[in-house]
Formats: C-alpha cells, sequence, structure tokens
C-alpha cells in the first residue's frame, strides 16, 4: 500500500536516531523526545489551497526538519509516518 498525500500535504518517515547521548548515556524508551527530522516520502500535488497559490518546494528523498507538534502520525505496513503542510516544514537537511 503507498500514501499519496492530496494539496499541500507531505509524507514523512522519521530518521532513525541514536540512542545513546555523545557522552554516552542510553537513553530509555520513555526519556527519547519525538524526532523532528525526517525524510520526505510522499509529496501533493500542490494547487491552490485556502484561496492561496502553493507550490511545492520540497522533493521525495530530502530530509527536512519540522514543526515539533505538527502533523498526524499514521501507521501503515507496519512502518510509523507523519503526514504534514509543507508550511509546517522547517528547513531541508543538506
Amino acid at each position: 500500500m503507498t500514501i499519496k498525500p492530496l494539496f499541500d500535504k507531505v509524507v514523512l518517515k522519521a530518521v532513525e536516531t541514536e540512542e545513546t547521548t555523545q557522552s554516552g548515556i542510553v537513553l530509555p524508551g520513555t526519556a527519547k523526545e519525538k524526532p523532528q527530522m525526517a525524510e520526505v516520502v510522499a509529496v501533493g500535488p500542490g494547487g491552490v489551497v485556502d484561496g492561496k497559490d502553493v507550490v511545492m518546494q520540497v522533493k521525495e528523498g530530502q530530509k527536512v526538519i519540522y514543526s515539533k507538534y505538527a502533523g498526524n502520525d499514521v501507521k501503515l505496513d507496519d512502518t510509523e509516518y507523519v503526514i504534514i503542510r509543507q508550511s509546517d516544514i522547517l528547513a531541508v537537511v543538506e
């Protein structure tokens, strides 16, 4: 099954984060924050959203940083995704 976003939506898959800090402390699952860096899996077509013309700025495969509390979590085929608006993406990581 695939996810095809509509309008200005972007589907993200979280980038795996390390489970130990730089000083070597291992973090339990409850102490970890939700990652804010993700890989773009799918991009909607853009178009007119709320009366404004939206041009999509991100592409599949790019790594991005997004707002901490943005989007909706979706689980599909044992993989977790986040679906957000393009405007909730803060930066592209190169």
